[in-house]
């Protein structure tokens, strides 16, 4: 560690409560900022991260995706610059609180006698963020200099969905100049020793089905209800759910990436008491794993509105097609680095298939290999829950994993292809 070498200002020792590490402080000084949905301050993370740039002394660029949605980029050339490039990659915004049922201020950076430091944001993912910082801070204290460029990259809106954020932002001419070979992006943390690394992501689909019917009184036996076409399409789903969740439950060998998750989430219909509803919706948030051809998927739900009655359609609210992974192959040099980092650290990782969604999926989406890895073992999965936490000493160990990890991935030498 180098906290003699930090340097006043944000992440700079002369601020920092006694006693408290430079690294912790700049984190909880980080988790201060309300960038939280439905109106997240963006500003703030911005002036926050330019003043960043200024005491690494990286240049830092600034791209308006849509009205209000900017993304920025601190770049550190490498000495080597023709080579693709290392993208770190953290998104500024974090989710809701219920504060009734928080046992500190979410926005407060707590920090308890144990350490364990009490916000928003401390596991998804304003951790990792100055991780990356802190990890860069320490190499460029030793005078250590990248062979391929390293971008950190700090985009908005992931929590709702990334639409003007990265999804965005990949198609735009300054993503491609980026000239990205390998990226890092968000994981999970691990309640046991290991830490789990994430290869690929389930695709979700969001659906609702349109169940129309004959209308009547009330107090009639109408044919062809609505609601008849509703129950059997609710059970055609739900009976699909619990299968999934039976074959979750009865093997060993999977995790919830493994499976599809139908959960039931929106029911719309009906004017009165004795008025037999017209039509019907019914919305599902289904998660699709990697291993599931989604051509056969969509042709079973169009069965179930086939047998649910006359005139039941479905639409897609959100429909993801792309089912790209990335390599765990150990002969790949992308996940040899990283894995090799990670067994000099004496770090046990176990591989899974994120279970809900991350930035990373627009990157695999254009065949940019991408890893979720949150350095985070020992510790609850709190990400959106209640009382969310990270212990100080798990945080500062995940500095010391991207210190390693940094300089294995930029060290990997030129690629078939590249120059």
């Amino acid at each position: 560690m180098l906290p003699d070498k930090d340097g006043p200002g944000v992440g700079g020792g002369h601020s920092s409560p006694e006693g408290e590490d430079p690294s912790v402080s700049l984190l909880r000084k980080y988790l201060r900022l309300r960038t939280v949905h439905p109106e997240p301050d963006y500003d703030a993370a911005l002036r926050f991260l330019d003043q960043i740039a200024e005491e690494l002394e990286l240049p830092i660029k600034k791209i308006e995706v849509c009205p209000g949605r900017v993304v920025s980029i601190m770049t550190w050339e490498g000495t080597e610059p023709t080579l693709k490039s290392i993208l770190l990659n953290s998104h500024t915004d974090v989710v809701p609180v219920y504060q009734e049922h928080w046992k500190y201020d979410a926005f407060s950076a707590f920090k308890d006698a144990q350490g364990n430091i009490y916000a928003r944001g401390s596991q998804d993912m304003k951790s990792v963020t100055i991780q990356y910082i802190q990890a860069v801070r320490r190499l460029k204290a030793v005078g250590w200099k990248p062979a391929r460029t390293v971008h950190l990259m700090y985009v908005p809106d992931e929590e709702v969905g990334g639409h003007k954020g990265m999804e965005t932002f990949v198609t735009h001419p300054e993503f491609q100049k980026l000239n990205i070979g390998f990226a890092l992006d968000e994981g999970l943390a691990n309640p046991g020793e290991a830490f789990t690394v994430f290869y690929g992501e389930r695709n979700p689909w969001w659906i609702t089905i349109h169940c129309p019917g004959s209308p009547g009184h009330g107090s009639r036996f109408v044919e062809n209800t609505a609601a008849e076409k509703l129950r059997h399409i609710i059970n055609s789903f739900l009976d699909f759910r619990e299968k999934e969740k039976h074959r979750l439950n009865t093997s060993e060998c999977f995790t919830l990436g493994d499976v599809t998750t139908v959960n039931m989430t929106m029911v719309k219909g009906g004017v009165a008491y004795n008025v037999i509803p017209a039509d019907m919706d019914v919305s599902f948030d289904l998660r699709i794993p990697p291993t599931v051809n989604l051509q056969e998927f969509e042709e079973q739900i169009k069965q179930w509105c086939q047998e649910a009655g006359e005139g039941v359609t479905y639409q897609f609210a959100q429909k993801h097609m792309n089912q790209n992974v990335t390599s765990t192959d150990v002969n790949d040099p992308w996940w040899s680095a990283f894995s090799a980092a990670c067994k000099s650290l004496n770090m046990t990782l176990v591989k899974e298939i994120f279970p809900a969604a991350t930035d990373s999926r627009f990157i695999r989406a254009l065949g940019i290999p991408a890893i979720g890895f949150s350095p985070m073992n020992r510790t609850p999965i709190l990400l959106h829950d209640h009382n969310e936490y990270l212990n100080e000493q798990v945080f500062l160990k995940g500095v010391g994993v991207y210190e390693r990890l940094i300089p294995a991935l930029t060290n990997v030498p030129a690629l078939p292809g590249e120059a």
